[in-house]
């Protein structure tokens, strides 16, 4: 049973720093990984290591329990449902969040916290499908659609979106959003498939291999084997 249960958190775990590696090498200026604990990346390393040319790396915690603030260097206390203070305001070049915005009820105020204190990128990991966990308190499960909903209402634009679809197993969404859209247009394409319900969907739907769904998978299936035979 345990290598099962390893296998629901491990997996998304392992997939999300494998997306954030992809772009956190890009990210210049003051870093700051918002609720962080002890910056671990459950892979034996920490988060900081990724983002090899940020000029400054801070973390930030709230209180001591529910593995929170700890009074270590480059660490600030910040609790996400209270007001931001003047001095966090745009402090930050990039903001990146993983997999805390689930445990906070206040999730609209915390979630504009973290885009008010970027100049530019706010990256954050959250779930779509994941066991109930509440030792810290439990609250949300996000769509991809809510996600670029809360980037939109905080002036952000959603950049890049994905999400892992391992069988059986819970289920993130890894979302970039930026201010300023033209600097990464070269970068990003702003295109998102499951966003877009005139698209031909190329991609399994979000959740659709974590939930059992016998006749989605055959429709899937033969409209890919309909394209491969019929000429356009």
């Amino acid at each position: 049973m345990s290598l099962f249960i390893d296998k629901i958190h491990r997996l998304p775990r392992i997939w999300s720093n494998q997306e954030l590696r992809k772009f956190a090498g890009l990210f210049k200026g003051d870093v700051v990984n918002v609720s962080a604990w002890q910056d671990a990346d459950k892979e034996g390393g920490t988060y900081k290591e990724y983002f090899s040319q940020a000029d400054s790396y801070t973390i930030t915690n709230w209180k001591s329990e529910a593995r929170g603030y700890q009074g270590g260097e480059e660490e600030i206390y910040l609790d996400l449902e209270s007001d931001l203070v003047d001095s966090l305001r745009g402090r930050f070049d990039v903001v990146f969040n993983h997999t805390t915005l689930e445990h906070i009820f206040n999730v609209n105020k915390a979630f504009s916290n973290l885009c008010d204190m970027s100049k530019d990128v706010v990256i954050a990991c959250v779930p779509f499908l994941q066991q109930y966990h509440g030792e810290y308190g439990d609250y949300w499960r996000f769509t991809p659609l809510l996600v670029k909903r809360l980037f939109e209402e905080n002036g952000m634009e959603l950049a890049y979106l994905s999400f892992n679809n391992h069988k059986g197993c819970s289920v993130y969404i890894f979302a970039i959003g930026v201010k300023n859209t033209e600097k990464w247009k070269g970068v990003f394409d702003y295109e998102f498939t499951c966003l877009d319900p005139e698209a031909n969907r190329a991609e399994p739907y979000i959740g659709s291999l974590a939930l059992s769904n016998a006749a989605y998978r055959l429709k899937v299936g033969a409209g890919r084997w309909v394209k491969k035979i019929v000429p356009k």
